[in-house]
């Protein structure tokens, strides 16, 4: 059920305002101040592959406290106004209701419905107030919504997904920290960011979505429970990481071979009657052979065509297009993602320009 959710304050005196209307005045006055933003999803960690696979679980009130350690961290960086996206589990709220951060805290005055483009239009709304680094919580599928409204807004993307590879595992503490020291303006934010890479879909030539890691074209004609965990329906897979320690889709490609987020490069691998056969921890729990027909390089403006019609494709793990029979659907790897704050090297920078030191 969708709701509207008013500004929570926290430090703002009473009456403060963060609902569209007059943004253009607000948004110089949250320039000046350092300010962070947080997108959590209540939802990310929770789909079919908790069942078939062995993937992790993590309850909403651990999410809530992992939200109050980042306030902690961003309370002890020169951080002063925190923007929070409302969500149907009540997560933000209860994690800034809960904290003395002495932080000034804005609820994003939005109506949401627990779905994907919640993310997306608040980090739309988070980018336009002018917030210098954005915070998220969830999976691959969380980070690519937010990555379609974040307009370039550095990341920190906690780990609380199931299959996670654009996310890392950091302790929320430090992350906010590190946030804090990219939206300080203190930091040179291009020495302690890595700009990822984007898969885009486009049908008949018409772009229509895109994803931050990986692109699976499935033979099964709808979207059902969406999450990919059957390798015997995948056809090809669309890769713009390849890491060795990565789980799902992306681990296959590692087999192959070894493709970072900062590498210019992505790949394409066919499934089917196998070349090779490569031993791959495509769930959490579940390391399955995988027989590779072929694969290659896909380099930064190529267009290439996927080889089944009619299909779903997967993005980042989770069907969401349907392509007809008959229609042409292509896959472009872009070096225009959303810039990945690197957060020891964060920490390290902000230790330099003297951000957690004072006289005494």
């Amino acid at each position: 059920m969708a709701w509207a959710v008013q500004v929570l304050l926290n430090g703002m005196p009473e009456g403060g305002c963060a609902s569209s209307e007059g943004a253009g005045d607000r948004k110089t006055d949250t320039e000046e101040m350092a300010t962070v933003g947080i997108i959590a999803n209540p939802a990310a960690g929770k789909d079919i592959r908790r069942l078939v696979a062995h993937g992790r679980f993590v309850p909403n009130h651990e999410k809530v406290n992992t939200l109050r350690r980042v306030l902690a961290g961003l309370a002890g960086a020169p951080v002063e106004r925190v923007v929070m996206m409302p969500d149907t589990g009540m997560l933000c709220h209860s994690a800034a209701g809960g904290s003395q951060h002495g932080l000034e805290t804005v609820m994003l005055d939005m109506v949401v419905d627990g779905r994907e483009d919640d993310s997306t239009r608040a980090a739309g709304a988070m980018a336009e107030m002018g917030v210098s680094c954005i915070v998220t919580l969830g999976g691959d599928g969380t980070n690519r919504a937010v990555a379609k409204g974040s307009a370039g807004v550095p990341l920190v993307p906690i780990s609380t997904g199931t299959n996670n590879v654009f996310p890392y595992m950091v302790e929320g503490t430090v992350a906010g920290l590190a946030a804090g020291v990219v939206a300080s303006g203190k930091v040179d934010v291009g020495s302690v960011t890595t700009r990822s890479k984007l898969l885009q879909i486009s049908i008949d030539g018409a772009g229509c979505d895109s994803a931050l890691v990986d692109v699976a074209v499935s033979a099964v004609p709808f979207a059902g429970a969406r999450a990919i965990w059957d390798m015997s329906t995948v056809h090809e897979v669309f890769l713009a990481r390849a890491e060795p320690d990565g789980i799902g889709l992306s681990a296959i490609g590692a087999r192959l071979e070894t493709v970072g987020m900062d590498d210019g490069h992505g790949l394409h691998v066919r499934i089917g009657e196998p070349g090779v056969v490569v031993s791959a921890p495509v769930a959490p729990g579940v390391v399955e052979d995988v027989p590779v027909e072929g694969w290659s390089r896909i380099h930064p403006g190529e267009r290439v065509k996927v080889g089944l019609e009619p299909c779903t494709i997967a993005l980042d793990g989770e069907r969401s297009i349907r392509v007809a029979q008959g229609q042409r659907a292509e896959v472009t790897l872009t070096l225009d993602g959303p810039p990945v704050v690197d957060v020891s090297a964060a920490l390290a920078s902000g230790s330099e320009a003297g951000l957690f030191t004072r006289r005494s």
